[in-house]
């Protein structure tokens, strides 16, 4: 709380005018600075409903860019970082974006099955693998401070999904 209000030029004290608790407080962070991921993609998944694939991809592709943002990586880092001391955030983060965000890769996976675009699959390990390598990059990136391949994203997503889509099998 003091670094908030010191970063807000605010007196500890006087944050509380603006926040009941630290809960609250972490709470509106999180949903200024994700909760819009998680609404936009539920907006790209209702809308690309006739084409299940190239809206995953546009997913893909938006997600990239908004993880290659420090800002954006930081929220998650943050809960994990406090998940021992403040459970109620970790519900809060999980229901408020990480619910609401495989729910739209959920629907996605099975509009395209039930078009016949996507074979029948376990739709929970595709979503897995489907934000898997996204958050890894973003973690390796921001975390570890390895070398971005989100200078490229699409590079990225057409890697991802040709390995998603195709496997790692030789082709004929």
């Amino acid at each position: 709380m003091e670094d908030v209000a010191k970063a807000a030029g605010l007196s500890k004290a006087a944050i509380y005018l603006y926040f009941p608790s630290k809960i609250a407080l972490l709470e509106a962070l999180i949903e200024a600075k994700v909760g819009a991921i998680a609404r936009q993609a539920e907006a790209l998944a209702a809308a690309g409903q006739a084409d299940p694939l190239g809206a995953l991809k546009m997913l893909a592709t938006v997600a990239a860019a908004r993880l290659a943002d420090p800002n954006v990586i930081a929220v998650p880092r943050l809960v994990i970082g406090i998940s021992g001391r403040f459970p109620e955030i970790v519900e809060f983060y999980r229901t408020h974006v990480v619910a609401k965000a495989r729910a739209a890769l959920e629907q996605l996976i099975e509009a395209g099955i039930a078009s016949g675009a996507i074979r029948k699959v376990d739709t929970n390990a595709v979503v897995r693998a489907f934000i898997g390598p996204l958050f890894f990059e973003a973690m390796w990136t921001h975390v570890l401070k390895g070398e971005t391949a989100l200078d490229d994203p699409q590079k990225l997503i057409e890697q991802q999904f040709d390995v998603l889509l195709s496997g790692l099998e030789p082709r004929a």
